[in-house]
C-alpha cells in the first residue's frame, strides 16, 4: 500500500517535531466533537460529506480498536427516539441521550471488591480486536452514540496512505474508572489499596498486550501510538502521586518501551493539571504530553521554559477563548504558543477537543494563522519570547 508524498510529508514533520528538530513547520491536528463537525460544515457552507481531517490536510491521526475487556455486542436496555440505555464490554450501563453531548454512567456491573477480584479479561491478542467490526465502547459511545464500527484494520489502511495513523491503548486508571466507577475507584483505592493494586496490575497486562497485538496487527502501518489516561482534574490528581507510581507507571512505562522497541513514539493523552508527577512521565519516555488543559492552569510556554526539550507538547490551545475571544486576542494567544515550537518539539492542538462552542470560521482562521506563523524558521514579530529554552 503506497503512501502520498503529501503523507510522507507530514510523517517527516512529525517524526521531526517529536524528535525536537524544527521541520518544515509546526504540525497541527485536533480531536473534534461531532457537534463541532456539523457547525463547522454548515458555517463554511460545505457538503455534508467533508472530511475534517482532509480538508484542512491535518497532520496525524487517531485510531482505536476494541479495548472492552468483554467483546461483545452490546446489550440493549431501552431504545427510543430520545435516548438509548447499553450494557457495554466493560459491563457498565451507559445511557446516551442524543440531544446531550456525552453520556452518562448509570451503574458498574463489578460494585464489589470481591467481583474486582473475580473480574476475567478477555484475551488482548483476539483477533476480533483488530479484524472483525462491532460494538467498542471507547470508539463508540462519547459525544456521538455509534453502534457496529468498522473492523479497526479497514480503518487504518484507509487513513494509511494519507495521514500518519497512531494506533491507542487505555492505561491502568482509564480502564479501571470504566469497571468500576470514578467514586468506587478513588474510594477502594483508600479502603483496599493493595487489593486495588492488584487489580490495576493485571489491567496493566492487559493494556501492555493489547498494544503488542495492536502493533503486530497493523504490519507496520502504526507511525505511533497513544495512550489514554486521565489521572487528574482541575487543580490537582485523583489520587496519590506515591499510588500512582507504584501501579499505574510500569504499565505505561512497559507500554512506552514497547512502541519505542518498534520505532514508535507515544503521544499520552491526560487530561488535568499533573504537574506532581511530569517528570515521571519524562523519564519513562513519553514522546509528547496532550492535551496541556488551559483551564487546569496548564502553559506551553511556560513549560517549555521549565522542562525545555525533554519532552514534547501537544495541545494547548484555550477553546473557550477559541470560542469567545476577539479575533486580535486569538491572534495573540496562537502566536504567543507558538514560542514553544522553536527547536520543534511542539505540535498544535486544542486543550482537549474542539467543542462545538467553536464556530466554523473561529476554527478556520487559528489554523490559517498557525499554518502562516508556524513556518520554520519562526517569524513570531512582538509575540516573540527570547530564551524559551
Amino acid at each position: 500500500m503506497e503512501r502520498t508524498a503529501n503523507c510522507l510529508a507530514k510523517l517527516e514533520r512529525m517524526n521531526k517535531t517529536l524528535r525536537h528538530e524544527e521541520a518544515d513547520r509546526v504540525p497541527v491536528s485536533d480531536f473534534f466533537w461531532g457537534s463541532f463537525v456539523e457547525r463547522w460544515k454548515k458555517d463554511l457552507n460545505l457538503p455534508y460529506d467533508t472530511d475534517i481531517y482532509r480538508y484542512y490536510n491535518l497532520d496525524w491521526i487517531v485510531t482505536v480498536p476494541n479495548m472492552d475487556p468483554h467483546i461483545k455486542e452490546f446489550d440493549v436496555l431501552k431504545e427510543n427516539e430520545y435516548e438509548i440505555v447499553v450494557r457495554t464490554g466493560f459491563e457498565s450501563v451507559i445511557q446516551k441521550k442524543y440531544d446531550h453531548p456525552m453520556p452518562a454512567y448509570l451503574e458498574f456491573e463489578t460494585d464489589t471488591v470481591d467481583k474486582m477480584k473475580a473480574f476475567h479479561f478477555d484475551d488482548p491478542c483476539d483477533e476480533r480486536r483488530y479484524f472483525s467490526g462491532g460494538d467498542n465502547q471507547v470508539a463508540g459511545v462519547g459525544d456521538a452514540f455509534i453502534r457496529n464500527l468498522p473492523p479497526w484494520i479497514d480503518s487504518v489502511k484507509a487513513l494509511y496512505p494519507d495521514f500518519p495513523v497512531y494506533g491507542s491503548v487505555c492505561e491502568g486508571y482509564e480502564t479501571l474508572w470504566r469497571i468500576i466507577g470514578s467514586t468506587n475507584a478513588l474510594l477502594w483505592i483508600a479502603l483496599y489499596p493493595d487489593e486495588l493494586g492488584a487489580f490495576v496490575e493485571r489491567i496493566n497486562e492487559f493494556s501492555i498486550a493489547m498494544a503488542e497485538a495492536q502493533i503486530a496487527a497493523a504490519e507496520g502501518k502504526l507511525d505511533g501510538m497513544v495512550i489514554w489516561g486521565d489521572v487528574a482534574y482541575r487543580n490537582d490528581m485523583f489520587f496519590s502521586p506515591d499510588y500512582w507510581r507504584k501501579y499505574f507507571k510500569p504499565g505505561i512505562k512497559a507500554m512506552v518501551d514497547i512502541c519505542h522497541g518498534h520505532g514508535l513514539p507515544v503521544i499520552y493523552h491526560g487530561c488535568g493539571n499533573v504537574s506532581r508527577i511530569f517528570e515521571d512521565y519524562i523519564e519513562i519516555g513519553v514522546d509528547a504530553y496532550n492535551p496541556l488543559e488551559a483551564k487546569a492552569g496548564l502553559d506551553v510556554v511556560d513549560l517549555r521554559k521549565k522542562y525545555g526539550h525533554r519532552i514534547g507538547f501537544c495541545g494547548n490551545m484555550d477553546v473557550i477563548a477559541w470560542a469567545s475571544d476577539s479575533y486580535d486576542d486569538l491572534k495573540k494567544a496562537v502566536l504567543r504558543k507558538l514560542n514553544a515550537a522553536k527547536g520543534g518539539g511542539f505540535i498544535f492542538q486544542s486543550d482537549h477537543s474542539v467543542p462545538g462552542n467553536v464556530s466554523g470560521k473561529r476554527y478556520d482562521y487559528v489554523v490559517n494563522l498557525v499554518r502562516e506563523y508556524g513556518k520554520y524558521p519562526l517569524e513570531l514579530g512582538e509575540y516573540d519570547i527570547e530564551d524559551i529554552g
